[in-house]
């Protein structure tokens, strides 16, 4: 499986990183996160809604499982921590399928309701303020995405 890697200094790199990726994104594009609490997983998704040309303020919807956001394309947030012991079907598909761009927040443990093509991202401490962020791209079109990403 291919990787691609970048360092972070600061919640600003990772902000531009992830709006430089968020300009790039497509409907039925998904992305997963992963990373300890407080890794920037939330920082990442606000960049990305910046790319996306989303104006609203992104939080985390940790109590809310789904938020949704609108831009140039929709942005659908999941925090997906509490559903850990789940077997419930949320009709996941419905978003991974529609117009818009899915961002799973601990997909890991949804990994059997995720697509089989998706751009997986976690997120390292590597200090304070510094964070190693690694892409897995899994399917043709994030392989293809990471590589104009990393032009």
């Amino acid at each position: 499986m291919e990787k691609f890697e970048i360092m972070s200094d600061s919640s600003e790199d990772t902000s531009a990183f992830a709006t430089r990726l968020g300009e790039l994104l497509k409907p039925q594009d998904v992305i997963t996160l992963e990373g300890d609490l407080g890794a920037g997983k939330t920082t990442f998704t606000k960049g990305l809604a910046q790319g996306l040309g989303i104006t609203r303020n992104v939080n985390s919807p940790t109590f809310t499982i789904i938020k949704e956001y609108h831009g140039r394309l929709p942005l659908y947030h999941m925090d997906v921590y509490r559903l850990a012991v789940s077997e419930e079907d949320l009709g996941f598909d419905e978003y991974f399928e529609g117009d818009g761009v899915t961002v799973v927040e601990w997909a890991t443990l949804i990994q059997d309701q995720l697509p089989e093509s998706r751009l997986a991202i976690h997120i390292h401490y590597q200090g304070e303020t510094k964070r190693q962020i690694v892409l897995r791209p899994i399917g043709q079109r994030y392989i293809q995405l990471c590589k104009e990403l990393f032009e």
